[in-house]
């Protein structure tokens, strides 16, 4: 995300593409503003998977990462998840297709249970809630085959609406800590994801 682009791109459910500026759910809105919120000087690349409600298809999904690829974003950030297995193998071929190229990909892990898609493998900055975490702040949970960040799963505060009215959940803890990552990609780049990891590890706080 550190190249602007003039445009919000989008993708409909068969991966057909085009600008459209119009944020119908507010979703997208309140993501880029979670980002921005830790990482004030970045650029953002908006592309759009979902329209009038919040959903989509693979191929749209596909077709959004390899996008924002071509377009040199450093990180995407994927407020999403896919729960469906029959998808592990497309999904691993995005996740190695924008490593490959030097984008790395921030996504929901485990949350109520289910293991999301793309997870966490090598090469995804895998997310997890920690309603305790205050924003701005995150922890690294390692163990033998991963590395999981959990952060809040509060986006940014709105004036005079309670926080558990807003938006919330692990769709905003993905952005909380894209910013962050953005932020200490811009103060130190780094190499790829193990580089990147490293740095966060080196960031988090205690348990």
């Amino acid at each position: 995300m550190c190249r602007a682009w003039p445009t919000v791109w989008v993708f409909d459910a068969a991966g057909g593409e085009g600008p459209d500026w119009l944020d119908s759910l507010g979703y997208g809105t309140t993501v880029a503003g979670a980002i921005r919120k830790f990482a004030p000087s970045v650029s953002l690349l908006a592309v759009k998977v979902f329209d009038r409600s919040l959903t989509t298809s693979i191929t749209s999904l596909v077709a959004a990462i390899a996008w924002s690829v071509r377009h040199g974003a450093d990180l995407i950030n994927l407020s999403l998840g896919v729960k469906d297995s029959e998808h592990v193998d497309v999904m691993n071929a995005a996740i190695r297709h924008a490593g490959a190229r030097g984008s790395l990909i921030v996504a929901a892990g485990q949350d109520g249970g289910i293991r999301w898609l793309p997870g966490s493998p090598d090469g995804v900055l895998g997310v997890e809630l920690d309603w305790q975490c205050p924003r701005g702040q995150f922890v690294c949970v390692r163990d033998e085959r991963s590395v999981v960040f959990r952060t809040s799963g509060y986006p940014r505060p709105v004036p005079g609406v309670d926080p558990e009215r807003n938006l919330k959940g692990v769709s905003f803890a993905v952005p909380n800590m894209t910013g962050l990552a953005a932020r200490t990609l811009a103060e130190h780049p780094v190499s790829g994801y193990t580089d990147l990891v490293a740095r966060l590890a080196d960031r988090a706080s205690p348990h």
